[in-house]
């Protein structure tokens, strides 16, 4: 069965958290708008921290793991209750797994190759990674021969001051990371830090249409 919550334009990388902190760290991210959370599988305990956000803010926040790079992760993310599933890379196997168990899936891509890899395997989100390595001329240069119903999110490097040049460039979302969260940061300055970024892409959004 498909996932209820479609994929929101904002998701928070919550590389480093712990579950003791992760309740209070989404709670501060929804409130500020971003209804989106990724849990990157080096983090410390991250199943568990998947599982309670899940099961706090599944039904309001599309919740999962990134650094996916194993079928078996696909399938512990599931049974702790995330949705969604953010690679690194574009593992074709990873890829099925995740669409075989109707979850959301975000092969990471920088390459045409890697991302009609990606495409042929299913997958229909994809993540430019890293973002800043690749830049905005990377991302249109793509977009000229990838189909028009593919969304690009762009993931590394991205931050308030520059979600407007790849809304620009074509780009459908982002994946933000140390702009909007680094371990042990308090849900206040989280709060303050996500609050920026929403305020950004808002702002940014019309610039892009």
């Amino acid at each position: 069965m498909s996932p209820v919550i479609d994929l929101p334009p904002l998701f928070a990388i919550l590389r480093g958290v712990r579950p003791e902190e992760i309740l209070d760290i989404a709670a501060a991210l929804i409130e500020a708008g971003i209804r989106g959370i990724e849990v990157p599988l080096n983090s410390p305990d991250p199943i568990t921290s998947i599982h309670r956000l899940s099961e706090r803010f599944g039904s309001s926040c599309l919740c999962g793991a990134g650094t996916v790079t194993r079928p078996i992760q696909v399938d512990q993310v599931r049974d702790a209750g995330g949705s969604l599933i953010v690679a690194p890379n574009t593992d074709v196997a990873v890829i099925e797994r995740a669409l075989r168990l109707g979850l959301h899936v975000m092969p990471g891509i920088a390459t045409a190759t890697e991302a009609f890899a990606a495409l042929a395997a299913g997958a229909k989100d994809l993540k430019l990674f890293p973002a800043a390595t690749y830049g905005t001329g990377h991302l249109s240069a793509l977009r000229a021969v990838l189909p028009e119903t593919t969304r690009i999110f762009a993931v590394g490097g991205v931050g308030a001051s520059t979600l407007a040049s790849w809304l620009r460039a074509g780009v459908d979302g982002f994946g933000i990371g140390g702009d909007v969260y680094r371990p042990g940061q308090t849900p206040q300055e989280v709060s303050r830090q996500a609050t920026a970024i929403v305020t950004a892409y808002t702002c940014a959004k019309p610039e892009a249409a």
